[in-house]
């Protein structure tokens, strides 16, 4: 781990964050949690940020982490179906971008010591960035034992930040994949890449438990802005309430 990261965690471990603030227009908002922090983690608003929720995959953000920082081959072929095979690097792409379930599973099942020992450094990285009201309990995020808070998650973006391949994939509006002569397309499940702003991470997350969720770094005519929204009516609601989020709030 590089002196600046070491520093960053450091940092966050031992911020006390100010008071959220309500911005005027929460009647627009269905997210049961969410904050919006600037360049410096100045949290500028938010609500219910300390509430622990589900949070979907938004976990395969630390799945990507984890076994990024296992130094693992990234070129290393892995068997995805019974007639494809890709590389980790691959799989990586296609958990971020498209949010594909299996790609999670398999990076974790190819994970030095197996899968298990995957779970478990996910939540030991939890734990060393200060992520103290995190769980992970599978590599996907499709179990409801996967929580956090929208505090947490705010550190967890500003270590996702200095990773080149969950950067590189948040710009990415598919991932293509040559097999047998032919393409494989799979589109990014955030629909405002690619069309403005600059995101720096960007995370999609939804199911029955969680609700819509979204992670993001983005930057704004205001300056750099990191938004969480968990608890979203449904997938359809997050990705607006993020964009009325970031777009509303005066740094």
């Amino acid at each position: 781990m590089n002196r600046l990261l070491i520093l960053t965690l450091v940092f966050l471990a031992g911020t006390s964050w100010p008071k959220s603030n309500p911005i005027d227009d929460t009647h627009d908002l269905t997210a049961k949690s969410w904050l919006v922090a600037d360049a410096d983690n100045k949290i500028l608003a938010g609500k219910d940020i300390q509430e622990v929720r589900s949070i979907a995959s938004i976990t395969k953000v630390m799945t990507v982490l984890t076994v990024m920082e296992a130094n693992q081959d990234l070129g290393q072929y892995i068997q995805y179906t019974k007639t494809l095979r890709m590389t980790r690097g691959e799989l990586i792409e296609l958990a971020m971008v498209k949010s594909d379930n299996l790609a999670s599973e398999l990076l974790c099942k190819n994970y030095i010591g197996g899968y298990n020992n995957c779970i478990r450094d996910m939540n030991a990285n939890a734990s060393r960035y200060g992520m103290r009201y995190t769980t992970f309990v599978d590599a996907t995020g499709l179990l409801a034992g996967n929580t956090s808070t929208a505090e947490d998650l705010l550190m967890l973006l500003n270590i996702a930040e200095k990773n080149h391949e969950i950067v590189r994939s948040a710009n990415k509006t598919k991932v293509e994949i040559m097999h047998k002569r032919k393409w494989l397309i799979f589109k990014q499940t955030n629909p405002l890449i690619g069309h403005q702003h600059e995101f720096i991470v960007s995370k999609t997350g939804t199911t029955l438990a969680a609700g819509g969720c979204i992670i993001l770094t983005v930057k704004t005519e205001r300056g750099l802005r990191r938004v969480i929204v968990l608890g979203s009516k449904n997938g359809r609601t997050r990705i607006p309430e993020a964009e009325f989020i970031y777009k509303q709030v005066d740094g």
